[in-house]
Parts: C-alpha cells; structure tokens; sequence
C-alpha cells in the first residue's frame, strides 16, 4: 500500500498542466524585484505580474509552481508546467519553443568607490568579482579569460552586502534588481554602474502544452504595444 501511495505521489508531482490552466514556472532562487517567494509560493514580483497578465490575455487560469533551478528544465519538458519567462535559449538546455523576445534587461558591473572605476571588462582582470553560485557569466569570461576571478554566493543581496561592507571591489548584477536596492534606499557607495550587456528576455514553451506558440506570442505582443510590459518593469524601479 504504501509502494501504491509513493508511485501516486510521484505521478502527481510530474502531472501535465490541465487545458484552461496556464502553468509558470519560476526558479526558487529568484530575487526581488523579480520574484518575492515566501514558504514556497509566489507572493508578488516580476514574474507574478508577468504571469497574471499573460493568464489574462490567454483567458486562462493561472497557477504559478516554485522549483529548484536544477528542476526547471526537466519540469518544463514533461508538461508540470506551460511557459517559464525572463529567459534566453542559452540559459536553458532542452528543446522547447520559443516566443517573440520582448522583456528587457540589463547586466551591470557595479564597483565600489574605494576601488578604482572600470573603464572597460577587460580592467577587472584578477580583480574578485561577487557572482552568484550556478549562474553564467559570457561577457566576463570571453573578456577576461583565465584572469575572471569569481567569487561565488548564493545570492545577488548577499553580494550587495559585501560591497556595501568594503569585502569585494565589484559585483555582477542586473538592473532590475539594482534599481531595486537603491529604491529600498540601500547605501551601496558605488560608482555608476559599467554596462556589461544589454538584451530581451524570452518565454520558453513546454513542447507538451496545450497552449500554442502562436497564441503566447499574440498576447506578448499585446502587452507590450499597449504598455504592460513597460508599466511591471517601472513599478519595480
């Protein structure tokens, strides 16, 4: 019985979304501004605003599942759930649909006053850069090579914090989420930030969802040609 019960549960947790459901996906890992997740739900953010948009143009009822980035993509590919937003194909191994790239964001280099300004990526070469554990950094590798010294926590505040305490020259970011911190009224004492990249998110569609491509892309476009998208990302700046 209890063997039953277990192959229940695990059927369960990997059940694809129901049509009339539009399932997101968000990484639990994810930060202020972009996702607010307390006890292991979604209470507000980024992608909370994103998703009860996007439910409202697709007609469809929105529920919103927390998971682990390590289960993310395994997730998305056996239909727990439809779309997973803020993301770029790079960013997401496995073969799934794409939609139209329509979220803005930018990754920043921030610098503490008491170091010298970077005028450029290739200055910080053997210089510690606050990184956040898992993620990926292209611009600084291809720019510094052997010479990108990361040093690894689990979170952009925690890295903010150790700038703000003197313990690390810089610190790489996004702008969502530095915009946030100084609207908080957080005393960084940086210089302006150095631009590392600029780019547009995408959503990428679960190959087994009942929702077609064709019809995320018609309600990302609506959102943005009549100025939600721009409205979530000020609200947050």
């Amino acid at each position: 019985m209890k063997a039953i019960s277990a192959l229940l549960l695990s059927l369960a947790a990997v059940a694809p979304a129901h049509a009339g459901q539009l399932v997101v996906l968000v990484d639990t890992s994810t930060e202020m501004p972009l996702a607010d997740i307390q006890h292991g739900q979604l209470r507000g953010g980024i992608h909370r605003d994103l998703a009860q948009a996007l439910a409202r143009k697709l007609n469809r009822t929105l529920e919103v599942q927390v998971l682990p980035r390590k289960r993310i993509a395994q997730a998305l590919g056996t239909g727990q759930g439809d779309l997973l937003c803020l993301y770029l194909p790079e960013w997401l191994p496995g073969r799934f649909q794409w939609t139209q790239p329509f979220f803005p964001q930018t990754e920043l280099l921030v610098t503490a006053r008491v170091a010298p300004q970077p005028q450029s990526l290739g200055d910080l070469a053997g210089q510690p850069i606050g990184t956040v554990l898992g993620y990926s950094y292209p611009e600084l590798e291809a720019a510094l090579g052997t010479r990108f010294r990361r040093s690894d926590v689990s979170s952009n505040v925690i890295n903010l914090r150790k700038l703000a305490a003197g313990r690390i020259p810089h610190v790489a970011t996004i702008k969502t989420f530095y915009d946030y911190q100084l609207r908080k009224g957080e005393r960084l004492n940086a210089h302006p930030p150095l631009v590392i990249k600029q780019y547009l998110t995408r959503c990428a569609l679960s190959p087994k969802s009942s929702v077609a491509l064709a019809e995320v892309d018609h309600a990302i476009a609506q959102l943005v040609s009549e100025g939600t998208v721009g409205k979530i990302l000020s609200s947050y700046q």
